[in-house]
């Protein structure tokens, strides 16, 4: 099986120095991208998080504070890893809910412009949890009859999940050989961020998904509630959470 591609595809893992989205900083990353003539580049880079990393955290990937005191920060390679996943669109391992949120947010506080919404994103976690319900290392046996050596190392999470995608489009009919269709289908919200605390309504609104407002439009809430915007920006959301929730209060005044 071969990947039909639009435009390339990068698989991407991030090994973290926790799982809060807003907080935790990338102390490695892993790239696999895979061009529309099938071509594949790799890529692996140590991120100095700024952060000392928990005991707890090194004991799952095995990186260290003096693993990556020496490695660049984010902001030295993000323009880099931009240019990498230029023009791509993004796959991976439970990337919807944590990967890409985290870049998201590493890309703001880095002060690179990259726009992530313009991509397709396929969660090849999401395709498996709808299929069969497992994890990544039981989902590489279960699709590759593999046993995945390293796991929680950032390059061999990221090898495994693309083989784990192709092995998908093999078993199942169901499932297209295209990104647009994958990125549909690992998706079970139309986020307007990326951890879905705002998202889509069957109207084309963003409405808040969570808290006293839940289901309602957001720019009619800022209308009749302003200091609700004032909470969420001074609150513990990510970063990318608070620029969309901007960009609707500003569409907002645009309209007065």
């Amino acid at each position: 099986m071969k990947l039909q591609l639009k435009n390339p595809i990068v698989f991407f893992d991030l090994e973290t120095t926790g799982i809060n989205i807003a907080k935790d900083r990338i102390v490695e990353i892993a790239i696999l991208k895979v061009n529309i003539d099938g071509k594949e580049e790799s890529f692996c880079y140590k991120v100095n998080p700024e952060m000392p990393i928990p005991p707890e955290t090194t004991a799952i990937h095995g990186i260290s504070d003096k693993d990556v005191k020496d490695a660049p920060t984010f902001k030295k390679l993000g323009k880099e890893i931009a240019k990498i996943m230029e023009g791509c669109d993004i796959a991976g391992f439970n990337s919807n809910k944590f990967d890409v949120p985290l870049l998201a947010e590493e890309f703001i506080r880095a002060e690179v412009d990259f726009d992530m919404k313009k991509r397709k994103f396929v969660d090849v976690q999401t395709i498996f949890h709808k299929m069969e319900k497992r994890t990544l290392t039981a989902a590489y046996k279960f699709y590759c009859d593999k046993n995945l050596e390293d796991a929680h190392s950032a390059a061999a999470d990221t090898r495994a999940t693309y083989e784990v995608l192709l092995s998908q489009l093999d078993r199942y009919p169901d499932l297209e050989n295209d990104v647009e269709f994958l990125n549909d289908f690992s998706s079970f919200n139309k986020n307007a961020d990326f951890i879905g605390r705002i998202i889509f309504n069957d109207k084309g609104q963003e409405v808040f998904n969570f808290g006293k407002y839940k289901g309602q439009p957001v720019e009619a809430v800022l209308e009749k509630d302003p200091s609700y915007y004032g909470w969420m920006m001074k609150g513990d959301f990510p970063l990318f959470t608070k620029k969309v929730l901007t960009n609707i209060k500003l569409r907002g005044f645009n309209k007065k």
